[in-house]
Formats: structure tokens, C-alpha cells, sequence
């Protein structure tokens, strides 16, 4: 009888320990790893407009390319024609 209730004992200790790791996962890591994807991919999406931005603002035809679809992109003050005095 002793045996049974030690054994008891064990199993529900560790099944409460199972439970508070899925909760501490579920309330404070998947979060803090979230926060930092969505970081980090924000970070990526400011680098290519950064990119696309110095590239058009030196002249240069900036090719964007979704799917089958490629346009290019230029500055319009580039278009400009200079003007004669």
C-alpha cells in the first residue's frame, strides 16, 4: 500500500511538472520567439527597401520580380530631363 502511494505520488509530481513546462512555454517563450521573428524579419524587409532605394537613387533600373511578373523600377527624377539655360 505504501508502495502504491509513493509510486502515486511520483507520477502526479511529474505530470505537474510536465504541465508547468507546457505552460511556461505556451505564456513566456513561444512569445519572446515570436517577438524576435517578427524582429527580425522587419529588419530583413527595411534592408531590401534600403537596398531598392540606393540602387534606384543612383540611376540604376531596379528589377523587382514577383511570381512570373518582373517590373523595373526607376526614379522619376532620373527620367527628368535636365534643363537648358
Amino acid at each position: 500500500m505504501k508502495d502504491k502511494t509513493k509510486l502515486l505520488v511520483v507520477v502526479l509530481f511529474v505530470v505537474i511538472v510536465i504541465l508547468l513546462g507546457i505552460i511556461l512555454y505556451a505564456l513566456v517563450l513561444k512569445p519572446v520567439i515570436s517577438g524576435y521573428v517578427i524582429r527580425t524579419q522587419n529588419e530583413g524587409y527595411q534592408y531590401a527597401i534600403l537596398q531598392i532605394m540606393q540602387q534606384a537613387a543612383q540611376c540604376q533600373q531596379v528589377p523587382l520580380t514577383f511570381g512570373n511578373q518582373t517590373i523595373n523600377l526607376v526614379a522619376v527624377e532620373c527620367l527628368q530631363q535636365p534643363q537648358q539655360s
